[in-house]
């Protein structure tokens, strides 16, 4: 019998998780065994999980999970060289070049486990089956937002935590804004998930925004028009041949951009389009300045849909819940693609 095992995130500030009780449910309903590990930070209560079927276990319990037990959580694990025996479903971050991504594969090779990245649960046509897109963009761009007005009052941004909903983020930047013009935005990748989600969000608080996508970026640049706008909103996934569109001679040359809000968040990609920055920030120090005079701040969170916790999940769970009732069938559909792309990876490590 199919065995999922939900661990709870060990990461600060990630409060969103992959399945809701509704999800469990329906698993359970499907002959699914789950296992719900507590959490003290979970934005959905534990109750639910109990009462969907879910048995229900103290947190952090998963490296002793039975073995046949298949581990699901949404971001990285602990950082440690522990062989890793089960089969993972979660965002490794691990097939871009990305340093600690090539330590997670070594530790999948030493246990003999498997990682089935969400980032690569795709359909026939190669577009991922579940994604938390949209909600990055919208809450990329509110913290953007923020950085923005920061400047304005000649400072940088401070912490951000999550909210319950929406209407208490726009309430947040609505004051944050207030007595301020309203700056220009560019938004690349605007036809997407992530774009779309920034688009919206910039749109409510009134920015006037630039939309570009594949179009408007197929010359491979230099693209001077980021330059020209104060926010340039970065929705675009790091992926060999994506173009630079901000390079390294940004901070120093004339410019009236002050704020990139780098939703796609790759820093230590190779393949990242923005070359003014190596780190990724975070919910302390949601800005890292680059320049000065005019300032020049990043802003590079990387679980930025956990802004909005309840909303992403219930959004993103949703999405994947056709997959995880397929979980009884690993050998095809999106979870076979998955499979086929862990081992092209770990191969060369």
């Amino acid at each position: 019998m199919t065995h999922l095992w939900v661990r709870a995130e060990q990461r600060p500030n990630e409060e969103r998780v992959g399945v809701t009780p509704d999800g469990v449910a329906a698993l359970v309903g499907a002959g699914i065994t789950v296992t719900v590990e507590e959490s003290p930070v979970r934005a959905i209560p534990i109750e639910g999980y109990r009462a969907a079927g879910a048995r229900i276990v103290p947190p952090y319990g998963w490296p002793d999970a039975p073995g046949e037990a298949i581990i699901f959580g949404l971001k990285e694990l602990p950082e440690d060289e522990t062989p890793l025996i089960h089969r993972h479903i979660m965002f490794g971050h691990a097939y871009k070049g990305q340093p600690a991504g090539r330590t997670l594969l070594k530790r999948f090779r030493a246990g003999g486990g498997t990682l089935l990245d969400l980032e690569y649960l795709v359909d026939d046509a190669g577009r991922r089956v579940a994604a938390f897109g949209y909600w990055a963009g919208y809450a990329g761009a509110a913290v953007s937002l923020k950085c923005w007005a920061a400047q304005q009052r000649g400072g940088i941004a401070g912490p951000v935590a999550p909210y319950p909903g929406k209407p208490a983020l726009i309430a947040d930047l609505e004051r944050d804004m207030a007595g301020l013009p309203r700056p220009r935005a560019i938004i690349i990748g605007a036809l997407g998930r992530v774009g779309t989600g920034a688009a919206d969000l910039c749109e409510s608080m009134g920015i006037p925004v630039t939309k570009w996508d594949i179009a408007e970026t197929a010359h491979g640049g230099p693209f001077p028009e980021v330059l020209d706008h104060e926010i340039f909103l970065n929705c675009i996934l790091a992926r060999p041949g994506c173009p630079v569109f901000v390079p390294a001679s940004a901070k120093t040359g004339p410019r009236r951009l002050t704020v990139i809000g780098d939703i796609a968040c790759d820093p230590t990609s190779d393949f990242s389009p923005v070359k003014v920055y190596d780190r990724a920030t975070d919910w302390a120090a949601p800005a890292l300045r680059v320049a000065g005079n005019p300032p020049l701040d990043v802003m590079a969170i990387d679980n930025l849909p956990s802004l909005l916790p309840v909303e992403s999940s219930e959004d993103y769970a949703g999405q994947l819940l056709p997959s995880l009732l397929a979980l009884d069938s690993l050998g095809t559909g999106v979870w076979a693609r998955a499979k086929a792309e862990f081992d092209r990876h770990v191969a060369t490590v």
